[in-house]
């Protein structure tokens, strides 16, 4: 995203009395204009969520990430595949989970995920393979307590967050001939309940070049809003978009599925 963008996003925060800005990547942390957005956005009032890259804390430059998060009071959400070193590499690489615990435990030093303190520290977990999560509040209590007994790390909350049929993780269905099957098993756990808290009912996403889309998944399949409505954030305007009409796909039943998925974990909580 280039500066020009970020400007934009900035101006319909400004304008539009935006609450919440939700930060992704990828590592959004790396680009250039990733500090400015974060302060921009917290001096307008909005409250800043950041999707971190735990592992990015050890790249030049961003030791001081967590004492940049604290000063600006920022929500971090990171995923964590599991709380067990072997199956976190198994996904993520040699090494990764070493990092990971090392990130996590500089973010408790500095009062992130410890009671009291108000800085917010969650976790993502995605199972690992064609399967639904469990249930979001038992994995959750799993998490916390191997992560404090092994490692002494603590968090907030756990997000549980299905495994979307698209890109790399649907090129994996196909390759392992587990597709039609995956697929099947998200049709038939389908809920009706967890439409309304879908993330496409109260955001919308903007990519790198501003262009908008009813969620991140759409995003990545390059599925925009409706085309009569404004299609950059340099159109934004939140009166037009208000009930608008979803583009939908099969790679939605990813998210009502079950107890739902959104990017705040499960939608109905047990």
């Amino acid at each position: 995203m280039t500066p020009e963008i970020v400007d934009q996003v900035i101006r319909a925060v400004s304008r539009f009395r935006i609450s919440t800005v939700d930060i992704t990547g990828g590592a959004p942390e790396l680009n250039p204009s990733f500090r400015f957005l974060v302060v921009q956005a917290r001096g307008l009032g909005a409250r800043v969520l950041v999707r971190h890259n735990l592992t990015v804390m050890f790249e030049p430059g961003q030791a001081d990430l967590p004492e940049f998060f604290k000063q600006h009071q920022v929500e971090v959400i990171s995923s964590l595949p599991y709380f067990m070193e072997q199956q976190t590499d198994a996904q993520r690489g040699r090494g990764v989970f070493d990092r990971s615990i090392e990130a996590l435990r500089h973010l408790n030093r500095v009062g992130y995920g410890v009671d009291g303190t108000g800085l917010v520290l969650d976790l993502v977990y995605n199972p690992i393979g064609a399967f639904l999560p469990p249930a979001q509040d038992a994995i959750e209590a799993d998490f916390k307590r191997e992560l404090m007994t092994r490692h002494g790390v603590s968090f907030n909350h756990l997000y549980t967050i299905t495994n979307m049929p698209i890109n790399r993780f649907h090129d994996y269905l196909q390759r392992s001939g587990n597709e039609e099957r995956y697929m099947r098993k998200l049709a038939d756990a389908f809920n009706p309940a967890a439409v309304d808290g879908l993330m496409c009912r109260n955001l919308v996403s903007v990519d790198w070049k501003g262009k908008l889309y009813d969620c991140d998944f759409n995003q990545m399949l390059e599925l925009g809003v409706d085309a009569a409505l404004p299609q950059t954030i340099s159109d934004f305007d939140p009166e037009l978009l208000q009930g608008r009409r979803i583009n939908t796909g099969v790679h939605c039943f990813g998210c009502t599925a079950g107890s739902g998925s959104s990017c705040g974990g499960a939608v109905i909580k047990s």
